[in-house]
């Protein structure tokens, strides 16, 4: 109950300071490209319940047709606005509406498409047992994920077999200590790595 109210909380601020930037990256958006400021995928929350998640669209319509992952940050389906709001993280910001209505926290291991929770183990299923969040331990080892797997000759294997269940391991050592305490620290650190 007390991490609600504090995801609550939290997430009302940061949407109103961060309103006036997001009117701008909306109108930055839709001048640049054909298509809406954002984009609503299908992601596998707590249980396995399947929900839309909100972000910045980054990428020009129905790119998403031609492969789930994002390979580096010069994928050619990146639109150039797409490019600063990814590099900065600011595609994300949407998210707390995802808090707002219950569907994620801000701290919880990152929700995936059903494509590749459909490859999880039994063991790895535990990450489902809670709410998914904006940013996570994961989130911090891997903050240039795009770029590492922009380096792989195979991507998706390179992010099933090796990054997948690296995030999974570290979702763990979150779920086995879910404290308020962690979870501002993990908010800290996060921040931290925006702003550098």
């Amino acid at each position: 109950m007390m991490k609600r109210l504090f995801d609550i909380f939290v997430s009302l601020i940061i949407l109103a300071i961060f309103l006036p930037f997001g009117i701008l990256i909306s109108l930055a958006i839709v001048l640049e490209s054909k298509g809406g400021a954002f984009y609503r995928q299908k992601r596998v929350g707590k249980n396995g319940v399947l929900f839309k998640l909100w972000k910045f669209r980054t990428m020009r319509v129905d790119a998403d047709k031609q492969g789930k992952l994002t390979v580096g940050m010069r994928d050619p389906r990146i639109t150039r606005v797409g490019y600063f709001i990814r590099k900065s993280k600011l595609d994300e910001f949407p998210q707390f509406i995802n808090v707002l209505t219950g569907e994620m926290s801000i701290v919880g291991p990152r929700p995936e498409v059903q494509e590749y929770v459909d490859l999880y183990t039994s063991d790895q299923r535990m990450v489902l047992s809670v709410k998914p969040g904006i940013t996570d331990y994961a989130s911090l080892e891997y903050f240039k994920e795009n770029e590492l797997l922009g380096q792989s000759e195979n991507p998706r294997e390179t992010y099933i077999h090796e990054i997948m269940p690296a995030k999974i391991e570290l979702n763990k050592k979150y779920i086995a200590n879910p404290t308020l305490s962690q979870d501002i620290k993990i908010m800290w650190l996060t921040f931290l790595k925006m702003i550098r």
